[in-house]
């Protein structure tokens, strides 16, 4: 019985933290931005965000290449939206504001020194 009421606090602090214990959120973010749904955010926007080509073609207007927009300084906000709406080339993803704010920190750590 005394071991218990040793171990109780532990079992009490793992209860306040259970996504630390498992996975950090900046884990969860990459993960998510990595493989929301299938596709990649990584495939248009870059793997920081950065923005990349994703297409380039040739029609009567000459070359045309066809690019996924640097995120790295939206808002969150701003990025909440662009992922709950609808676009000509990029998919609908339909995450959570939750999921998207994981995102978005993801990129704030990883872009950092980008953003100073």
């Amino acid at each position: 019985m005394k071991i218990l009421w040793l171990l109780l606090p532990l079992l009490l602090w793992s209860e306040e933290n259970p996504t630390e214990s498992f996975i950090s959120d900046y884990e969860y973010g990459e993960m998510l931005y990595n493989n929301p749904r299938g596709v990649s955010c990584a495939e248009c926007h870059g793997t920081s965000g950065e923005g990349k080509t994703i297409i380039q073609y040739q029609d009567i207007h000459g070359k045309e290449e066809l690019r996924g927009s640097d995120i790295r300084k939206k808002s969150l906000m701003e990025m909440i939206r662009a992922v709950n709406s609808y676009h000509k080339v990029m998919p609908r993803y339909y995450l959570s504001d939750d999921e998207v704010k994981m995102i978005y920190n993801y990129l704030q750590k990883k872009n950092k020194h980008y953003l100073k």
